[in-house]
């Protein structure tokens, strides 16, 4: 068994479909809302029925907050290295450090030769990739580092000023099946990036060897290449934890799966294929920490087994300690499902009991929290005790990770937040509540028109804070009482929204969902 420690990470892989544009941007900020770390997106420049992937990934990266995006993997042969390079660095410091580098030789070249590429063969397109990585790394030393010297067969670039670098050490996944590609991952890649069509889970330890074993050879610990890993499902009835297909269950089965997959086989990023928010928001709510909570809890055992030196005898197997734990976390799902509202019955439509309006409680209750916190540290601002610019950093740490990616100059987390919940909603839900039902219409034009409102008033307070940092504010006629008139207008605003919406809408989400 190989467990390489490292952290979990869940991502997506919706389809480029331009005749469903929309879904795409649509699944990417329920993912970013519902806090899954990847957004990635295939790379087939040669396909008429698919969006530019870099286009996408650019207007993915402006639309959501939080979560990375990737290709999942660049078609080399189609993208010079250096333009290559330079598109990631460039998305990475606008994006505030959330981009990372799918890299893949090509493979379909009947289709790349037709689309103005080259065709290689199999020894040839890994000697590509290799010169390739070797330009992007050295393109990526930015300013101060000697020019660009890559003389290869394939590639040559001499004399070459690098740079922009980018925002935050981007990685590099190589998409790889046979043992050379293998090999040079171990070598030389940050992560490898296999898909589970092509590569089954059985198969999986028997390549992970062979990385390994290059790895070593290079002088490298295996545990510093990322496992990642494309997975592809349907979410259906409990048919039993013990040999089930692979992905085809509840998220009980899919919990346990993925969880015994990092800790036999050492994968840590998982990547569904999703065309479905209701996909995307199991993976997140259901899977992803039940998974954190089974690895976490196998990894203290046996950190615990180690240091007592416990005896096989005395120790749990890991089967029983999965078994045990999902059963756990599942009902503690199944409870809070069971306790969430449903249409009354006297209405006319049956509810499906979906437990979407649970849902929006819980992000508003969120909001709320976050609100109070808010509150808390410009009233210390208000009464000295804080300084403005620490008060600022701690509003950008609040909710999720801090990232730079603006809304104007500058923009909070908190707004940031509140943004990408409102976003999904416009673009997302209320289209779907008015599909559903009509007679919502003049509730949800209500809400969208708040929302506007509320974002104005998120502005004046990054406004407030930027003139208190800036020590602008008091020639102008703000400082604090500026900044306190902003957040009780906020506070009242922002509350009364969240009461009229949970009013109108919860009972309408349970009975139709979010999509």
């Amino acid at each position: 068994m190989t467990d390489y420690g490292q952290d979990l990470q869940f991502g997506i892989f919706p389809s480029p479909d331009a005749a469903h544009a929309d879904l795409v941007l649509e699944l990417s900020a329920a993912a970013d809302v519902a806090g899954l770390d990847l957004v990635t997106i295939q790379d087939h420049p040669y396909q008429a029925k698919h969006l530019d992937t870099w286009t996408l990934l650019s207007v993915i990266a402006a639309r959501t907050t939080s979560v990375r995006v990737a290709p999942n993997v660049a078609n080399l042969p189609l993208r010079p290295p250096v333009v290559l390079a330079r598109s990631v660095a460039t998305l990475d410091r606008l994006s505030g450090g959330r981009v990372e580098l799918g890299l893949g030789t090509g493979a379909f070249f009947d289709a790349i030769v037709v689309a103005g590429g080259t065709r290689l063969t199999p020894g040839e397109s890994i000697e590509s990739l290799t010169e390739a990585m070797a330009v992007i790394r050295a393109v990526w030393a930015g300013e101060g580092a000697p020019t660009v010297r890559v003389e290869g067969k394939h590639h040559r670039v001499v004399g070459l000023h690098p740079g922009p670098a980018p925002a935050h050490p981007v990685e590099i996944w190589l998409g790889a099946y046979k043992p050379r590609m293998l090999r040079l991952t171990g070598r030389s890649a940050d992560g490898w990036l296999p898909s589970m069509g092509y590569a089954a889970p059985d198969a999986l330890r028997e390549l992970n060897r062979t990385i390994d074993d290059a790895a070593t050879q290079a002088g490298r610990d295996p545990a510093s290449v990322r496992r990642l890993y494309n997975i592809h499902g349907r979410f259906g009835a409990d048919g039993g934890t013990r040999g089930g297909s692979m992905l085809q269950g509840s998220p009980r089965e899919w919990a346990e799966q993925l969880a015994e997959l990092t800790l036999t086989e050492g994968m840590s990023t998982y990547i569904l294929a999703v065309d479905t928010i209701d996909q995307v928001e199991r993976f997140a709510h259901e899977v992803a920490p039940a998974v954190r909570e089974l690895v976490d809890d196998e990894r203290a055992r046996r950190s615990t087994a180690v240091a007592g030196e416990a005896t096989p005898a005395e120790a749990v197997s890991t089967r029983h300690t999965l078994d045990s734990a999902v059963a756990e976390r599942q009902e503690d799902v199944a409870a809070e499902r069971l306790s969430s509202p449903s249409p009354s019955a006297s209405d006319d439509a049956t509810p499906r009991h979906s437990g979407a309006g649970a849902h929006l409680v819980e992000v508003h209750d969120g909001l709320r929290a976050e609100l109070t916190r808010l509150r808390d540290i410009v009233e210390q601002v208000v009464a000295g005790e804080e300084q403005a610019h620490r008060a600022r950093n701690a509003i950008n740490e609040l909710t999720m990770r801090q990232n730079n990616w603006t809304l104007g100059a500058y923009c909070a987390q908190y707004c940031r937040f509140v943004t990408g919940h409102h976003g999904l909603e416009d673009r997302s839900v209320f289209p779907h509540l008015r599909r559903s039902d009509p007679a919502l219409t003049p509730v949800l034009d209500r809400l969208e028109s708040e929302h506007l409102v509320i974002h104005d008033v998120l502005e004046q307070l990054d406004e407030a804070l930027v003139g208190l940092v800036s020590g602008t504010a008091s020639t102008n006629g703000g400082g604090t009482a500026e900044l306190k008139r902003v957040v009780d207008l906020l506070s009242s605003t922002l509350l009364e929204h969240l009461a009229f919406e949970e009013d109108e809408l919860v009972s309408a989400l349970d009975r139709y969902g979010f999509a």
